[in-house]
């Protein structure tokens, strides 16, 4: 499919063509008729990307700092290549489109193929041929109003939104400031709810457009304090709707001019809000910031799983003000066409940004996407001719396929395969297409596809990397292993016991002839603990281990945090550090003691000390902490052994003290936590036929202990770490 896509680096918006999303639990595949540009939205976007370095760093301190922080923790060279993968991400621009149900996820109830939608969301409803679109981000259209219409949905609701802050009454006077796309569906929202309305704009042509939206007065800024004193009878207006796009605060300044006393002013587009407190002191004004189309947005439970708001408690939700619009254009009392001035096909669609930045210097106003409307089975799989960077395949090596292209994988797995070398880069799918397609092209790979099936069903394919959010990987380990082919997973295992148990009978059955399974728990491999490795070779004591980690704050409602998708912080991301200390010690923990500060409401369950005990008398306790700075670096391991000291920092400097003497070693530049050296191994030992690169009794019991280290913070009580049953 064809879809519109901004490169935040050198600002190009193209069309190009990557493969059909799938349909996800939830959620509906819709074929796209027609979508709306965003001229404020999709303009500042486009204007930041098309910024050189100096100037994105002018206008963004904020991610300055966090640049300078992590070069300071990590090294020049590690954030110099994690700065400019992050700018050469893809960004899928739009959020309002409308067309037709195609196919439909699991558990998605009320919503049928071949329904009429219309569909709302940044990353959902973008300017492509289809979209994927959770439950609660559609709402349905009925025939008499037509797809070109629909498309206006999303910003309708946000006008709608902003109106309904106000608590106009029937018969109450309304001002609108700001009459671009924004401000003049609020004259029509108003004018149908029985306001009567006054617009202001500094462009003559939206002030007549106004006046055919419905709005009963419409005036240039210079004429608006007295033509408002006139409109109003000297009393001033019930409410004033600030709609413009200005860093300006003369909107502002404007709207205490306008309201009454005890008057409601509404910001509803980006405005400057440096408010004068001599007249809204004097009239007692509220004023308030519309948060986008309503209650629900930004909150990933109702957007992403589905879960609405009690219609009693929560009467305007983001979908239900969406379902308001569209009745209001079903009614006749709503018409946008006089808003329309420009269509593009797809096949055209970076033309309409020239358009909105200015580029083609004419004056526009709704802009509009259309698409194809074709009754042929949607391509799951692209190939791409002329994938950059790419090499001829070597006779002998194998395939490689990969599932999922976040941030991990192309920041860190793509660009090590890449340099590595040795094997066939056939395809990366993932569930949106977007970034598969984009990773692909950059990283050499055939094809992008967007079926982990066809993956999976591939002959070509001998490899499967699995770099999917968590809650996928013991389902997708088990399809791999069973297809025959050998599997890299980026960590965790797995995130529940039962996933466990699966994947341990599984891999009881395999011997040396079986495909071989890795987890990257990279850091055995880094260089740095192969020095400590060899500096406690032979020891006949017990270890004492304390790692520190400065994990960061992730909020509760961050993905990773969810026990059904990331299996929390312990189980997601602690199984690194716990694989740490069973390689050190060279055995897997048998039981673990947890405590923890109180998440007060901030956090979840990611301020623990962990203590491990292993057969051998060592003890590993870990410190994982999510209530520091950033800035500080993240990493601190410390290992005492038989009049022997170790310690770690971040893995770019290490000191080894041993008999008075002190050995120090640091990398200034850069910091390598093994993941290339990992990667080699497991390659090392597919391609020799040679043992996993970490036993499977390893993988399993660093697994386990996670997860009993979870129970063990719950319960407050000790926890038992099942021993494995396969014997290596």
């Amino acid at each position: 499919m064809k879809q519109l896509l901004q490169n935040m680096r050198d600002g190009k918006a193209q069309v190009v063509e990557v493969p059909v999303p799938q349909p996800r639990r939830g959620a509906a595949l819709v074929q796209v008729a027609s979508s709306l540009v965003s001229a404020g939205t999709e303009r500042m976007v486009v204007e930041f990307a098309e910024k050189s370095l100096i100037g994105k760093a002018q206008s963004r301190p904020d991610l300055v700092r966090q640049v300078l922080d992590k070069a300071r923790r990590e090294g020049i060279l590690t954030t110099v290549e994690s700065a400019f993968n992050r700018l050469d991400q893809p960004m899928a621009l739009g959020y309002s489109t409308a067309g037709t149900v195609v196919a439909v996820g699991e558990g998605l109830t009320g919503v049928q193929v071949g329904d009429r939608v219309a569909c709302a969301g940044g990353g959902y409803a973008v300017h492509a041929e289809y979209n994927i679109v959770p439950r609660n981000l559609l709402t349905p259209i009925p025939e008499n109003v037509d797809f070109e219409s629909a498309a206006f949905t999303t910003l309708g609701a946000i006008a709608l939104q902003g109106f309904r802050l106000a608590q106009p009454q029937l018969g109450d006077r309304v001002a609108v400031i700001g009459l671009g796309l924004l401000g003049l569906l609020t004259v029509g929202i108003a004018k149908a709810a029985g306001c009567r309305v006054f617009g202001i704009d500094l462009d003559p042509a939206r002030v007549r457009l106004a006046l055919q939206m419905g709005a009963e007065a419409a005036v240039s800024r210079p004429e608006a304090e007295d033509a408002g004193r006139t409109f109003t009878d000297g009393r001033g207006f019930d409410a004033v709707l600030i709609c413009a796009d200005t860093k300006s605060n003369d909107p502002i300044q404007l709207a205490g001019a306008l309201a009454r006393e005890h008057g409601q002013v509404v910001a509803v587009g980006a405005v400057g809000l440096e408010i004068p407190r001599k007249i809204y002191y004097e009239k007692e004004l509220t004023v308030q910031v519309s948060r986008s189309y309503g209650p629900g947005r930004y909150d990933t439970t109702y957007e992403e799983q589905g879960h609405d708001y009690p219609f009693g408690y929560v009467r305007w939700t983001e979908g239900r003000n969406m379902a308001a619009f569209v009745e209001l254009l079903a009614s006749g009392r709503l018409d946008v066409h006089p808003l329309i001035t420009h269509r593009f096909e797809i096949d055209q669609a970076a033309e309409a940004y020239d358009l909105i930045t200015g580029k083609q210097h004419q004056p526009f106003l709704g802009v509009l996407i259309s698409y194809p409307q074709t009754a042929q089975a949607p391509a799951q799989r692209v190939e791409l001719a002329h994938p950059v960077g790419s090499a001829q395949p070597l006779k002998g090596e194998p395939g490689l396929g990969v599932l999922g292209a976040g941030n991990y994988a192309t920041a860190v797995f793509l660009p090590i395969v890449q340099k590595v070398g040795g094997v066939q880069r056939v395809c990366i799918a993932t569930a949106s297409g977007v970034s598969a397609r984009h990773a692909a092209q950059k990283y050499g790979f055939q094809s992008a596809s967007s079926s982990e099936s066809e993956l999976l069903e591939d002959p070509g394919i001998q490899i499967i990397a699995i770099l999917t959010r968590h809650q996928m990987h013991a389902r997708q380990i088990l399809a791999g292993l069973e297809h025959g082919k050998h599997v890299f997973c980026e960590k965790p295992l797995a995130i529940t016991p039962a996933e466990v148990d699966e994947i341990e009978a599984v891999l009881a059955g395999t011997n040396e002839t079986s495909p071989r399974l890795m987890v990257g728990f990279n850091r055995r491999f880094a260089p740095f603990s192969r020095e400590v490795q060899r500096f406690f070779n032979g020891r006949s004591e017990p270890m004492a281990i304390h790692y520190r980690v400065n994990a960061g704050f992730l909020p509760v409602s961050h993905w990773t945090q969810d026990p059904q998708q990331g299996g929390g912080r312990i189980i997601g991301e602690g199984c690194h550090f716990i694989d740490y200390l069973t390689w050190l010690v060279g055995q897997p923990p048998v039981s673990v003691q947890a405590i923890g500060l109180p998440d007060g409401g901030r956090y979840h369950e990611d301020n623990v000390q962990l203590t491990f005990t292993f057969g051998d008398g060592s003890l590993g306790t870990l410190t994982y902490l999510a209530n520091g700075d950033k800035a500080f670096p993240k990493e601190r391991v410390e290992i005492f052994s038989g009049g022997r000291v170790a310690v770690l920092d971040d893995f770019r400097a290490l000191e080894l003290v041993r008999n008075g003497h002190r050995t120090g070693m640091q990398s200034r530049l850069s910091q390598d936590k093994g993941h290339r050296a990992g990667w080699e191994a497991f390659l090392d030992a597919v391609r020799g036929a040679k043992a996993p690169p970490i036993p499977y009794t390893e993988l399993i019991a660093v697994t386990r202990a996670s997860i009993a280290a979870v129970e063990a913070l719950r319960s407050g009580n000790s926890q038992s770490i099942q021993a494995p049953t396969r014997k290596e």
